[in-house]
Formats: structure tokens, C-alpha cells, sequence
């Protein structure tokens, strides 16, 4: 079998979305599927098997930018990419997203399977722009899969399309094995991008009124970083970006991974790695991590932008060790529930049957055809 992976967004930068496709791949060359990638590179790929349809340029999306590809060179690129490895499938993730997405459901009739990562793509400039457009799209994937609920209703609600869940997933032995961190004092960890919907800014105010010998390691950067490391807030360190191995030494030296986003989330990636690398969990109340954190039993969750709230929480958990344990075992056992290996192996049935019944572009919908849309 031979599928190419369709990435809207550059492989150089980090993202949640990147680092699905290309974990992805890693899985289904395992399983033996010849899988290939296409997407924008700022640069040489990161890896064998990436073929680059050329530099990124930075669009504002979701309340945060997305680095991608767009324009003729872009589609040409694309379509003799698609032409020269003869795919079976093509796996378009963020379908509606223009560039590679955009050159593949037009200018092929390849199948399609469809995911959708957004949390909100009402938010994304061309789904608005181009509605009308994105509809007619529809016809040409032939499976839709969310990566979960809130991403599944805003997809149905927005375009009246049903999907099915197939959740992403994380290498399990990436994040639980290898050395720790060292941290000579109880260590709080965020990773994330510093923009306001990533609620940074309410984890500093809980953390500047806590009364607790605890340090504050904080990864990434962003269009907030300077203002708030203006503010001198103490016992803060400021990691910046690094590499995955030491986000990964980080998560499993930390004392409480902390994510106190305030909305803009479709599904709690980090929250898997920080369960994944043993880490007790304290995150915002929101859907998207709902769904892969029960408050109470893998995470202590908060109201989002609650900053007293966190502080009582982080308070208490860096009080109550036994606690900790209780949610690292269980956090555990819930991202062994996320292998990127079951994931592989969910989308390889589902290759299996587009292959075997691919709707075309002039075939009925599934709703047309009286049982439920997949």
C-alpha cells in the first residue's frame, strides 16, 4: 500500500499538527505501508521520505500563525509529487487548508481520507473567505476523521459534515523512557507557544502568589515572551525553544506539567507527553482537554483563566506527593490509550476500505446513500 501524507503547515517549524504526520509516517513504515509526506520546508526536509513544495510564509490562524504554502509553484510542485510516487490514498490533514490540500482534491482523483485538527476553523481567514468553494471540497474525500470531539462538532457544525474520531497519538517510549531533568527544587513545566490563548500569562499571575520552594521552567517562545519577562516575576526560568530530547528530559524531571490554555484547542497533545513521561497534570477545564484528561483522575483541571484557582491547585499538588503518584499511574495507563501505533493501525483499515470503495468525485455522499457518514 502507498500513501502520501499532505502536511499544509512547514516541517521546520514545531507544531502539533507537524508532529502528528510525521509520527504517523513513522508508524505506518512500520506496519509496512510504503507512506510518503508532502509539505513546506523552510530548508532541507527534516528526514528522508519528505518531499518539500517550497518556503512557508506566516499566516495568522486560530489565534495563533500558521506557517504555510500557497500559490501556482506550490500546486505544481504538489501534483508531481502525487504523479511520480502513484499513491493509493492520499491522507490530507487540515484538508480545507490551501496550498498542497488545496493542488490535491483539485487537480487529482486520487481518494482522500480527510482529517481535521482545528478546533475552530470558523477562526482560519479562507474557511470564511471561501466557504462556498470549500463545500463543493467535500465531494472529494471520501473518509472524514476528527481528532476528537471538539474538533469533530466544530467540523459538523461548520460545514454539515459528520466525521468520525481517530484521536492522535504520541511514541509512547519516547517520552517514558530516558534520563530525567535534573531539578534541584520542585519544578512546574509549561510548553507552548506564548500567545494569549496559551494562557501563559495566568500561570505567571498563579505562580508570583504561590508560597511554595518551587521553580518555574518555561518552554518555547512568542509574540508575548518579551512583555511578560518584563514583568521579573521570580524563580522563572526561561528555556526558550529546545530540542525535543531535552522537552522531553524536562517533562520526565518535572514535578506538575502545567497547560492553562484558555480556548483554541482541539486536543490535548502535550497533556498525553507530560501523562506519557510520568508527570502529574494540572490543566485549564476546556474541551479539547477534556477529552484526553478526566479532572480528578489523570489531571487536576481548572477553570480556564482562573489564575487563584491554578495557585490553590499547583499549591496543593506540590504539597501532597501521594497525590502526585495517584495521577501519574493513572496518567500512565491513559496515554498507553494514544499509541501512535494503534492510531497507524485504525488509519490503515481505513486506507483499506477508500481503496477497496473510494468515493470519487461524481459518486453519492455517504449521507446520500441513507447510512451514517464516516
Amino acid at each position: 500500500m502507498r500513501v502520501m501524507l499532505s502536511c499544509p503547515y512547514s516541517l521546520s517549524v514545531f507544531g502539533g499538527v507537524q508532529g502528528q504526520v510525521l509520527g504517523l509516517a513513522h508508524a505506518l513504515r512500520d506496519l509496512g505501508v510504503d507512506a510518503r509526506i508532502i509539505a513546506p520546508c523552510d530548508g532541507p526536509p527534516p528526514e528522508p521520505g519528505i518531499t518539500t513544495v517550497g518556503p512557508s510564509t506566516r499566516v495568522p490562524s486560530n489565534g495563533s500563525v500558521a506557517p504555510i504554502a500557497a500559490g501556482r509553484p506550490v500546486a505544481r510542485r504538489t501534483l508531481e509529487a502525487i504523479r511520480s510516487f502513484g499513491p493509493d490514498v492520499l491522507h490530507l490533514h487540515e484538508p480545507f487548508s490551501p496550498g498542497s490540500n488545496h493542488a490535491a482534491l483539485m487537480g487529482t482523483t486520487v481518494p482522500v481520507v480527510g482529517t481535521f485538527h482545528s478546533a475552530n476553523p470558523g477562526r482560519n481567514g479562507w474557511y470564511e473567505t471561501l466557504r462556498s468553494p470549500l463545500q463543493a471540497l467535500l465531494k472529494r474525500l471520501a473518509v472524514r476523521t476528527a481528532v476528537s470531539l471538539e474538533a469533530q462538532r466544530i467540523v459538523e457544525l461548520g460545514f454539515g459534515i459528520r466525521c468520525e474520531i481517530v484521536p492522535n497519538g504520541i511514541e509512547i517510549a519516547d517520552f517514558a523512557v530516558g534520563d530525567a531533568w535534573p531539578a534541584p527544587t520542585p519544578a512546574i513545566l509549561f510548553v507552548g507557544r506564548h500567545e494569549p490563548r496559551k494562557g501563559l500569562e495566568v500561570l505567571l499571575d498563579a505562580f508570583a502568589g504561590l508560597d511554595r520552594d518551587a521553580v518555574l521552567w518555561i518552554v518555547g517562545d512568542g509574540p508575548q515572551t518579551a512583555a511578560l519577562r518584563a514583568r521579573g516575576v521570580s524563580r522563572v526560568e526561561w528555556l526558550g525553544r529546545v530540542s525535543d530530547a531535552e522537552k522531553r528530559a524536562r517533562l520526565r524531571g518535572a514535578t506538575i506539567a502545567c497547560f492553562p490554555s484558555l480556548d483554541g484547542e482541539s486536543f490535548g497533545l502535550v497533556l498525553l507527553e507530560a501523562m506519557a513521561a510520568g508527570t502529574a497534570l494540572v490543566a485549564s477545564e476546556i474541551d479539547g482537554y477534556r477529552d484526553v484528561s478526566r479532572s480528578g483522575l489523570e489531571a487536576l483541571l481548572v477553570p480556564p483563566g482562573d489564575a487563584g484557582s491554578l495557585r490553590d491547585v499547583l499549591g496543593e499538588l506540590l504539597d501532597r506527593p501521594d497525590r502526585r503518584s495517584e495521577l501519574v499511574a493513572a496518567g500512565r495507563a491513559r496515554a498507553a490509550e494514544f499509541s501512535m501505533v494503534a492510531v497507524a493501525e485504525r488509519f490503515v483499515g481505513i486506507y483499506e476500505r477508500v481503496i477497496a470503495g473510494a468515493l470519487m468525485p461524481d459518486s453519492p455522499m455517504p449521507e446520500q446513500q441513507g447510512g451514517r457518514a464516516v
